[in-house]
C-alpha cells in the first residue's frame, strides 16, 4: 500500500489541492479545488475541508495519506508563519498551521508557494539536473525562489528569492509597498496593465480601451491579453515593451546569482507566446558574459498550475531549516 504525499497551493483567488505518490509526482492521484475566502477563519475551514476531500479520495483508491505541505503566496518565515502577503492579508501573522493542525490532527509544514513551485519543477520539471537554479512567477505580482547547491534559500527571515520589489527605474512608478521603481510594477500582470493604461492616455491602444468600455483607468491585464491574441498590433506592442521589462529583471537576477537556470511560471505564461522569445532575444544585452562565455537556459515552467501544489507535497517530506 503506497502512502501518498498530499500538498495544497493557495493562491489570492483558489486553493489547489492534491495528492500525489512520490514516485510519480507530476501525476497526481487526487485533485481538488476551491475558492481562496477573505478571512483566516474560513481559509482554515477551507483547507481542512480540502484535506479531509483528498483523504478520502485517497482511501477509496487502497491507499494512505501521508505528510501533508502547505504553500502560502508571501514571506514565510522560519517557524512557519505568513508575514507578508499581499494578496492574503487575512492570514499575515496569523497561526495558520497551528489551527490547521488541530483540525486536521497532523503536521503540516508551511512554505512559500515560489519556494514549492520551484521544488517540484527540479524534482520533475524544467530544472531537473540543476543544482543552482532561479524560478520567477509572472502573476498579478512578481514571486520568485532560488535554489542554491540543491537546497532552497530563504534567508534570516524568509525574505530571500522575492525579486518582484528589485527596483528597476529610479524615480519609477509607485509601487504599493511604499516605493518606487519596483520590477513588478513593470513586468507582472499588474505591470502589463499600467503599459497599456499609458499607452491609452498618449491616444494608442485603441482596441484595449474598447475592451476595457472606453475608461483608461479601467484597462486590466485581461484587456491586453484579449487584445493580443485577437492579433491586435496596438497591444502586440505593448507586451513588447512588456518583454523588455521581463528581460531587465531576469538579467540582474542572473548577473547576481549565475544559476544553471531560470525557470519562469506563473499565470502570465498563459500568454508567454506574446512575449517570451522577446525576453530571450533581449537578455544578452542585459547579461554580464552573455555569449560565450556564458549561456544560460530561461525555460518556461513545465507543471503549469499544479506546480506548487506538487511541491508543497514534496517538500512535506523534506528535512527543511524552518523547525
Amino acid at each position: 500500500m503506497t502512502e501518498l504525499l498530499l500538498g495544497i497551493d493557495v493562491g489570492g483567488t483558489k486553493v489547489l489541492g492534491v495528492a500525489i505518490d512520490p514516485a510519480f509526482p507530476d501525476q497526481p492521484v487526487a485533485l481538488r479545488r476551491a475558492a481562496t475566502p477573505g478571512d483566516v477563519e474560513t481559509l482554515v475551514d477551507v483547507l481542512a475541508s480540502t484535506i479531509d476531500q483528498l483523504r478520502a479520495e485517497v482511501s477509496a483508491t487502497g491507499h494512505q495519506s501521508g505528510p501533508i505541505g502547505l504553500g502560502l503566496p508571501g514571506v514565510v518565515d522560519r517557524s512557519g508563519v505568513l508575514r507578508g502577503a499581499p494578496n492574503l492579508l487575512c492570514a499575515i501573522d496569523q497561526p495558520v498551521r497551528s489551527r490547521l493542525e488541530e483540525h486536521v490532527g497532523s503536521t503540516v509544514m508551511i512554505e512559500n508557494d515560489a519556494n514549492c513551485a520551484l521544488w517540484a519543477e527540479s524534482r520533475v520539471g524544467s530544472g531537473v539536473g540543476a543544482s543552482d537554479a532561479v524560478f520567477v512567477a509572472l502573476g498579478t505580482g512578481i514571486g520568485g525562489a532560488v535554489m542554491v547547491g540543491g537546497e532552497l534559500r530563504v534567508g534570516a527571515n524568509g525574505f530571500a528569492g522575492e525579486p518582484g520589489h528589485m527596483v528597476v527605474a529610479a524615480d519609477g512608478v509607485q509601487c504599493p509597498c511604499g516605493r518606487s521603481g519596483c520590477w513588478e510594477r513593470y513586468a507582472s500582470g499588474a505591470g502589463l496593465a499600467w503599459l497599456a493604461r499609458e499607452a491609452a492616455l498618449q491616444g494608442q491602444a485603441g482596441l484595449i480601451l474598447e475592451l476595457a468600455g472606453g475608461d483608461a483607468d479601467a484597462i486590466v491585464g485581461a484587456h491586453v491579453t484579449a487584445a493580443a491574441d485577437a492579433g491586435d498590433a496596438e497591444a502586440l506592442e505593448i507586451f513588447d515593451r512588456f518583454a523588455g521589462w521581463v528581460a531587465v529583471g531576469i538579467g540582474n537576477l542572473m548577473n547576481i546569482l549565475d544559476p544553471d537556470v531560470v525557470i519562469v511560471g506563473g499565470g502570465l505564461t498563459a500568454h508567454a507566446r506574446h512575449y517570451f522569445d522577446r525576453v530571450r532575444q533581449l537578455l544578452p544585452a542585459e547579461v554580464l558574459g552573455a555569449g560565450s562565455h556564458r549561456s544560460t537556459p530561461v525555460m518556461l515552467a513545465q507543471l503549469g498550475p499544479d506546480a506548487g501544489a506538487i511541491g508543497a507535497a514534496l517538500l512535506a517530506i523534506e528535512p527543511l531549516r524552518r523547525e
